[in-house]
C-alpha cells in the first residue's frame, strides 16, 4: 500500500492468546474504572470492552481481595487480564499464580531488585508475561536526583536498566511503557529506548484528560510514534467510559492504515448542505459496525463536489435538495429521493461486503 507505515521490528512476546510485537498487528487495551471488588459491575465493563474490539484488558489489584475477584474475571473474561500493581511485589506474585496473563509492574514503586526477581521467578514459571511501566511520576530516586526532572532521557534510561535486568535473569516475555503527561517528553523518550532495545513498547500518554483535548492529546503522541514505526500496542487513557478508550484507539489505527476496518469520511458541511450529514453519518457508521473490511465510505452534503471530493471512496452519497446521487468508486451510479437515499446507498455497501473490496 503506497505510504504505509514500515513498523521497527521487535521480538514477540505473549499476553495470553495476544501476540504483542514482531509481525503482530498492534493490539488495543483499555482497563476497567470500577471498584475491582465489584464483581458485577467489573464483568460488565470488560464485556462492553470486549463488545467494543477490546484486545487485552488490564484490571487493578490493590488488595488481597482484589485477588480473588481476579480469579473470576481471568475466568470469565474472553480477552487476557492484566493485574495492574503498585507497590506490593506479593500482589503481583499472587495475581500470575491467580491466572493473569501478564502484571504490569513499575520497578520505581515496587521496592527493587529483590523484589522484581520474585516476580520475574514466577512469571517465568508459569509462562506469563510482564509489562514494565514506567511513569514521569513515580522514577527511581537516584534517576530523579541525576536528572533533576522527569526528562526523556531520565525516562529512557530507567526503561532501559529494568528491560536488561529482566533479560539477564534470562526473562525475555515482557514489554515496556514509558509514560509521562506531556507529549514531547514521552515521543522522546519512546525513541530513546527503541534506539537500544527490541522488547515490544506499549505506548500511550498517561492522565491525558477527558473531552476533546484528551483525545486529540492521546491521539497526537500515540499516531506521532506509529507513523515512526513505533508501538506494539497502545491504550488511550481518558478520563471516562473505557469504551470510549477502546473506540478512540481503533479510530487511530485505522486512520493510520494499521487495523482493518469500515472507515465513514463526511464533508464538514457548508451553506449547501441540503442533506442531514451528521444524522446520515451515524446512521452509517452504526450499520458498519462489526464489518471488518476496509470499506470506505463517503457522506456529502452537496451534489456539485461530492463524488470529486470523494472519490477514493468505496462508494457514498452525495444529497440534493430533493433528491441524492449514489456513487460507487466516483462513479455515480444512481439518483435516488432524500428519503430512500439511506437505504439506497447501504444496499451498495451490502454489495461491497461480499467483494474483495481492498
Amino acid at each position: 500500500m503506497s505510504g504505509s507505515i514500515s513498523r521497527r521490528k521487535t521480538r514477540k512476546i505473549w499476553v495470553g492468546s495476544v501476540p504483542v510485537g514482531g509481525d503482530a498487528p498492534v493490539s488495543v487495551q483499555s482497563m476497567t474504572k470500577t471498584n475491582s471488588l465489584d464483581v458485577k459491575a467489573t464483568l460488565d465493563q470488560i464485556r462492553r470492552l470486549e463488545e467494543a474490539g477490546c484486545d487485552i484488558v488490564r484490571v487493578a489489584v490493590p488488595s488481597e481481595e482484589a485477588v480473588e475477584t481476579l480469579r473470576i474475571y481471568v475466568r470469565e473474561a474472553k480477552m487476557p487480564i492484566i493485574a495492574d500493581i503498585h507497590f506490593t511485589y506479593e500482589l503481583a506474585v499472587k495475581s500470575l499464580e491467580a491466572g493473569a496473563s501478564c502484571v504490569r509492574i513499575n520497578p520505581g514503586n515496587i521496592g527493587g531488585k529483590e523484589k522484581v526477581k520474585e516476580v520475574v521467578k514466577v512469571a517465568k514459571s508459569l509462562g506469563s508475561a510482564i509489562r514494565i511501566g514506567v511513569n514521569a511520576g513515580s522514577l527511581e530516586k537516584a534517576v530523579l536526583r541525576k536528572y533533576g526532572h522527569p526528562v526523556p532521557q531520565a525516562l529512557a534510561e530507567s526503561a532501559l536498566y529494568w528491560a536488561h535486568f529482566l533479560e539477564d535473569l534470562g526473562f525475555f516475555n515482557f514489554k515496556v511503557s514509558i509514560k509521562s503527561s506531556d507529549v514531547l517528553s514521552t515521543i522522546e523518550a519512546y525513541r530513546l529506548f527503541s534506539e537500544e532495545s527490541d522488547a515490544p513498547l506499549h505506548i500511550g500518554i498517561t492522565e491525558a484528560g477527558f473531552g476533546t483535548y484528551g483525545i486529540v492529546k492521546s491521539s497526537v503522541g500515540i499516531g506521532a510514534l506509529l507513523l515512526e514505526g513505533i508501538g506494539d500496542t497502545i491504550r488511550v487513557s481518558l478520563t471516562g467510559d473505557p469504551v470510549s478508550e477502546v473506540e478512540v484507539g481503533l479510530a487511530i489505527l485505522k486512520a493510520l492504515g494499521l487495523r482493518k476496518g469500515p472507515e465513514v469520511i463526511s464533508c464538514p458541511t457548508c451553506s449547501r448542505r441540503k442533506i442531514d450529514v451528521e444524522g446520515l453519518a451515524a446512521e452509517v457508521s452504526r450499520a458498519l459496525k462489526g464489518v471488518d473490511k476496509n470499506i470506505k465510505v463517503a457522506v456529502m452534503g452537496c451534489e456539485v463536489n461530492g463524488p470529486g471530493e470523494a472519490r477514493e471512496a468505496d462508494c457514498g452519497i452525495a444529497g440534493g435538495k430533493t433528491y441524492s446521487l449514489i456513487f460507487r468508486r466516483g462513479v455515480v451510479i444512481k439518483k435516488v429521493k432524500n428519503e430512500e437515499a439511506l437505504n439506497a446507498l447501504l444496499e451498495v455497501i451490502k454489495e461491497l461486503e461480499v467483494e474483495d473490496v481492498h
